[in-house]
């Protein structure tokens, strides 16, 4: 079936909460603005409970079907922004400087909330249907702030469910796959300490600049010689630090970068390799190395048969000729994972058409995907939570 007429008909009205709330972008936990700005949604849509509050500044929504079924399944999308100068020029461009919602998660908020007004006038369902609009996607890990704060338990949520928008991805389509969907993305720091002096006497120091590029250089044989090739681990150096003029050896060294596997047990080996190799070749060369390794979010795991699921209801709203199951699995990381460790679920991509990538000052979400995006959250939930 294509995407559902009510859904067509409220495209405009969604429209303007996502340009609203594009406009008036806020970060991490501090989403006040927002949260209440969707608890007032939500009141006004008839939802039978609204709780505030939840992982600091989340919203949670609850709308009982018509049936005496307490089963119950969670839909959740992401509220925050990001740190990003907004060039996009549209009118509606992020009235704050600095902040803009460069991931689309506008866009999320608002197809969730036009799926919540579409289920509360119409409770086709048996069942309890969750809205979850959470805060601190990116980078503060709000998805394992709620978990924390009880929200599988306190609403009786059984599945989960989470979706994304995707630039180059056509609009009308969606992709998906069971097992890791995205990564985990780690972040370490690396220190050499060295011994500074003279850039003419050489010998008289402990140079933290050459240590430190071989430490560059090996860490890439983690990739190459240490993970299985079958499964993906990436890498990267993004920062070195070191000195102050172009004579004087210093005393440190320092390097940041990021590992991105899709693999728990890739992650453990990667991790140990980085301290293995700094602390291994600084003393090789009488130096020594710090290290600090910060573990991100988990790795996002679709369940097999919720994936299905899921599938079965982007194939109902685009056809079955318009969903990827099969798609590649994405680098990129998403506190979602949470979730998925808490309760089975799936995590499925949406297309969002030739427009520019995420995290891009020049981003806006695309509008013509909001009906789409509704379209599958009504379809899934009536689906799941069938007499």
């Amino acid at each position: 079936m294509p995407i559902l007429n009510r859904a067509a008909e409220l495209q405009a009205e969604v429209s303007e909460w996502r340009r609203h709330l594009h406009a008036n972008p806020e970060i991490l936990y501090d989403v006040e603005n927002t949260a209440a700005f969707v608890a007032d949604k939500l009141k006004e849509f008839g939802v039978d409970e609204i709780v505030t509050g939840i992982g600091r500044t989340g919203v949670v929504g609850v709308i009982n079907g018509r049936g005496e079924s307490r089963r119950s399944i969670g839909l959740r999308a992401d509220m925050d922004a990001l740190p990003i100068e907004e060039i996009s020029g549209k009118p509606w461009a992020s009235k704050i400087a600095g902040r803009m919602h460069a991931c689309g998660h506008d866009g999320h908020t608002a197809m969730l909330l036009g799926a919540a007004k579409y289920l509360a006038e119409t409770r086709n369902f048996n069942g309890r249907v969750i809205v979850i609009f959470q805060p601190a996607e990116e980078g503060g890990a709000g998805a394992l702030a709620m978990v924390q704060d009880g929200l599988m338990e306190r609403f009786g949520i059984e599945e989960v469910y989470g979706m994304h928008n995707m630039p180059g991805q056509p609009v009308g389509t969606f992709s998906i796959r069971k097992g890791g969907i995205m990564a985990a993305p780690d972040k370490f720091f690396i220190t050499v300490k060295g011994r500074g002096g003279h850039a003419a006497e050489p010998h008289n120091t402990v140079d933290p600049i050459a240590i430190g590029a071989q430490i560059v250089t090996n860490l890439q044989l983690i990739a190459a010689r240490n993970a299985n090739p079958l499964r993906s681990v990436v890498v990267s150096v993004t920062r070195f630090n070191a000195g102050t003029t172009h004579n004087i050896i210093p005393e440190e060294a320092s390097l940041t970068g990021t590992v991105r596997s899709l693999d728990e047990n890739v992650r453990d080996l990667a991790e140990k390799r980085i301290y293995d190799i700094a602390h291994g070749l600084a003393a090789a060369n009488g130096a020594e190395a710090e290290v600090v390794y910060e573990r991100a979010c988990p790795v996002t795991v679709n369940h097999p048969e919720e994936t299905e699921h899921a599938a079965r209801a982007a194939m109902d709203v685009a056809g079955k000729d318009k969903v990827n199951t099969e798609i590649d699995p994405s680098m990129a990381g998403e506190d979602f994972a949470f979730m998925l460790q808490s309760r089975p679920g799936a995590y499925i991509m949406i297309g969002h058409g030739d427009t520019p990538g995420l995290h891009n000052p020049s981003y806006d979400f695309n509008d013509e995907v909001l009906a789409y995006g509704i379209s599958y959250w009504v379809r899934l939930a009536e689906q799941r939570l069938t007499d």
